[in-house]
């Protein structure tokens, strides 16, 4: 062999061997333990390199209307590899092309060849145009229903992997207080246990399906004061854990997730996004998340021009960084980082931990080893039948009926010759905000539901009568016109969101950003339902909105009531169907509405102390305390749903009445459907701590089931609850069991108990306890009569008027006077009861005393 060929063959080994040594680049070994891939990558990784990993590439820097801009992209990265992007303005159709071409440029032109994390939003399907829009998250809450919120998940997983996208920026899983607050209609609940079972099932969703989802939003967010967005929540640490971060808890401590995003907004005066105790004590430390967290967009330069707690780029960096928050969204804050640690302004250290977070959710997620998601384990075509059922199905549970006097509805097709349909909802689809569309060709209105329905069987008469905002009035008269020449009149009334990121023509009255001083009916709508009601004619309201807005007048005069959460592109097919008897409406309230915005907050599961003392509610005819015209009771209450057949709850058990430490408390309800139709119930369990060191909410969900029933069968429900559900939880956020006596309470909603079981619950029951016994002591009764007086005050000292005053052997009785007096003539040796509405009766002994002044509490 020659010297030439010779040359050439070391020269095609030496290529060999190094084509084959970079392809055994330990970050490259899917056999490799994940860590020591992230150490191996991160030990090759240049400061620019890091930096990039920990931004995001947005599209308005990229993308020039559908069409990527190639030199954009290879100016803005110049070799070098960024963590994250996306392209929310695209159509679904565009996205995989353009998500594929930013990807290959990512992993084929950059020298470590990292994928980028494709980012997309579905908060209720993808945002992308031509997707599948689902009904809203307050509508999923509605329907108890975890199956359909997996399947949900499932779907939408289905689509991303089909366009392209690997990391969701959902689910939303706040707990929301304030229903002036416009992002009500991201939450599932009012209640931190439905927001729990309803996160849990949408990110075991994704991940069975090879999405990663992000948690959002990090830190207590869904009571900021004033109902203003992005404005401070005002708590202590034991609501903290109990009731803001508890969803975030359970998901994080029961799946692999890897992604959190943070708050905007501040708690204990510091900013959540930069809070070292939120995202790092608690998130990390405590419940051992692993992942990384995502700022919410803007956020980490609102430190300087909102928070004001950083005077500049590198304060704002710094801050986020060293408390916990990894990844830089919509701002260019981290743009200094290099420049700021070369000087030594900056430690690395912040960026490296950032960095090595973010590539350790990158390999477990399988990005390296399928950037292009062309093995993805699920895929869905866009807009499949399949997806759109689901729409419907979820729709058609999530229909909450409030009221329906003398069965109104449904109403018997066979028995109308004409309808109106009336109202600024009626011909107009509602998506809710995280959608693309708001375009009634991309759904179907109340009315197109009601005319595909009925079809010429029934004359349908349609007048708009107002829009959702203005003052208008000149449209009710065609309104009423409509209704006097129709058997029966449907209003649909409510509020509009804004489609993401896309141009809104109309001012919507729901939505990010979009936040109510009163929770009134918007505009003049409360008008149009009165004017309709006065023609004589039956009424049905259907309230299709993000929130539950205050409707004294409606819940008091009009028969039948309905509310339909934005409930997706099918929406007008499925209230159609309900409000004429092919389906039957299952859903239930998972936020209490109010009487009015000064009722304000109206959360079922209160403190004991938090709907008054008094007990005295007024009016204008009766004035009273708690309030002097009112009372703080809601107008429906949380869990509250009506159906068109009855259910009757026959028996509860326990399967015993002590309970140690680790147990799990077996409920079991026979409950019978005893009406005319097929229908689903939700059995809702509900538990009270008796009496506790602490002061604990009068009752907290920690169970629910929903069960189908025929006429006539009747079925046990098995609901089962983790003695570590009753846990209380001290002011460091560790939770503990305070031993003692608690109620399982089992009913149809909050204010609707059918059941109290007592149970015990701790190592040893005490030595002569016997639940739900009552201990009567034995006296020895009699003795002279004498005359008793004497004033019964409460403890303010303001005698109380009408107390009953009995005497516990003989059969008088009298009652205060005006001045609290009263004077009763009684054996020496007997016993006085004290009793009244709303108070705590109380037994005091005579014991001879002829003058005897009685103190007595508010309660009972």
């Amino acid at each position: 062999m020659n010297k030439f060929l010779l040359l050439t063959a070391a020269a095609c080994l030496l290529f060999t061997h190094g084509i084959q040594a970079k392809e055994d680049l330990p970050y490259k070994n899917p056999l490799l333990p994940v860590e020591v891939r992230v150490d191996d990558l991160l030990s090759r990784m240049t400061l620019k390199e890091k930096i990039a990993q920990i931004r995001h590439l947005h599209s308005w820097e990229l993308f020039d209307g559908q069409t990527l801009n190639m030199k954009k992209l290879h100016d803005i990265c110049a070799g070098v590899g960024y963590g994250f992007f996306e392209g929310f303005p695209l159509t679904a159709s565009s996205c995989r092309d353009n998500f594929r071409r930013i990807q290959t440029y990512l992993v084929e032109n950059t020298r470590l060849g990292i994928p980028g994390f494709v980012v997309a939003e579905s908060l209720h399907g993808v945002v992308q145009e031509g997707c599948t829009i689902y009904p809203q998250n307050i509508a999923m809450g509605s329907t108890f229903n975890i199956d359909l919120a997996y399947e949900k998940a499932k779907h939408i997983a289905g689509e991303l992997n089909e366009i392209g996208v690997k990391q969701v920026l959902a689910p939303c899983v706040d707990v929301v207080r304030d229903l002036r607050w416009g992002r009500v209609e991201e939450s599932f609940a009012e209640d931190p246990f439905i927001c729990s079972m309803m996160a849990l099932a949408e990110v075991r969703g994704y991940l069975s399906h090879g999405i990663s989802p992000m948690l959002k939003h990090y830190g207590p967010h869904g009571n900021p004061q004033g109902g203003l967005n992005l404005a401070s929540v005002d708590c202590g640490t034991r609501d903290l854990f109990d009731i803001y971060m508890k969803p975030f808890e359970t998901v994080v401590t029961h799946t692999n997730i890897m992604a959190v995003m943070s708050s905007y907004n501040s708690w204990n005066r510091v900013p959540n996004s930069a809070s070292r105790f939120m995202l790092t004590e608690i998130l990390r430390n405590k419940w051992g998340f692993r992942g990384y967290v995502y700022s919410d967009w803007g956020v980490v330069e609102m430190l300087k021009t909102f928070h004001k707690t950083a005077v500049d780029d590198l304060e704002a960096a710094r801050q986020v960084l060293s408390a916990g928050l990894d990844v830089e969204a919509s701002s260019y804050c981290f743009s200094v980082l290099e420049e700021k640690v070369r000087s030594g302004d900056f430690d690395v250290f912040y960026i490296d931990r950032a960095v090595r977070r973010v590539l350790r959710a990158k390999f477990e997620m399988g990005l390296f080893e399928d950037p292009y998601l062309e093995h993805a384990p699920y895929r869905l075509p866009l807009h499949s039948d399949e997806s759109v059922s689901l729409s419907r199905k979820i729709a058609d549970e999530s229909v909450v009926l409030l009221k329906n006097e003398k069965q109104l509805l449904p109403l018997n097709i066979d028995k109308l010759k004409s309808i109106a349909v009336i109202g600024p909802n009626a011909d107009c689809v509602q998506f809710g905000d995280y959608t693309w569309s708001r375009d009634n060709k991309d759904g179907i209105t109340p009315l197109q539901g009601i005319r595909q329905l009925v079809g010429d069987r029934i004359q349908v008469h349609y007048s708009k009568g107002c829009s959702l905002t203005s003052l208008d009035r000149s449209g009710i008269e065609e309104a009423v016109l409509a209704a006097q020449q129709s058997d029966v009149a449907v209003v649909f009334v409510g509020s509009s969101s804004a489609a993401f990121v896309r141009y809104n023509a109309e001012s919507p009255t729901c939505g990010e950003g979009i936040d109510l001083s009163d929770i009134s009916l918007t505009g003049v709508q409360n008008e149009l339902i009165q004017a309709v009601y006065a023609t004589g004619k039956p009424v049905i309201v259907v309230l299709v909105a993000g929130k539950p807005f205050a409707i004294p007048w409606v819940k008091e005069h009009i028969p039948s009531v309905l509310v339909q959460w934005y409930a997706g592109e099918q929406g007008g097919a499925s209230i159609a169907d309900i409000l004429f008897g092919k389906v039957n409406p299952s859903g239930k309230l998972t936020f209490s509405f109010p009487q009015s915005t000064g009722h304000l907050p109206v959360y079922y599961n209160h403190l004991s102390t938090d709907r008054g003392f008094y007990k005295e509610p007024g009016s204008y005819d009766k004035p009273g305390r708690d309030y002097v015209f009112s009372s703080p009771a809601p107008l429906w209450a949380f869990g509250h749903g009506l159906s068109y057949t009855d259910f009757e709850y026959k028996k509860a058990y326990t399967d015993k009445k002590h309970y140690q430490l680790y147990d799990t408390i077996s409920v079991v309800t026979q409950i019978e459907n005893v009406g005319n139709c097929r229908g689903k119930e939700v059995v809702q369990v509900y538990v009270h701590d008796v009496v506790s060191t602490v002061m604990t909410p009068v009752k907290q969900l920690k169970g629910f089931a929903k069960v189908e029933l025929g006429v006539g069968e009747s079925k046990d429900v098995l609901i089962q609850i983790p003695v570590k559900e009753l846990y209380q939880t001290d002011e460091s956020g560790n939770r503990f069991l305070e031993e003692g006596e608690f109620e399982i309470q089992i009913g149809t909603s909050s204010d609707r108990i059918s059941f109290n079981l007592p149970i015990y619950v701790g190592k040893k029951v005490p030595v002569g306890y016997q639940a739900n016994e009552i201990v009567v002591r034995k006296k020895d009764v009699g003795g002279h009569l004498i005359q008793v007086k004497g004033v019964v005050r409460d403890i303010q000292a303001t005698p109380i008027v009408d107390v009953r005053v009995t005497s516990n052997v003989m059969n008088n009785n009298v009652q205060t006077d005006l001045k609290g007096e009263y004077s009763i003539l009684v054996p020496e040796n007997s016993s006085l009861l004290f009793s009244k509405d709303g108070y705590i009766t109380k037994e005091v002994e005579v014991a001879g005393q002829g003058d005897l002044n009685v103190q007595m509490s508010k309660g009972g």
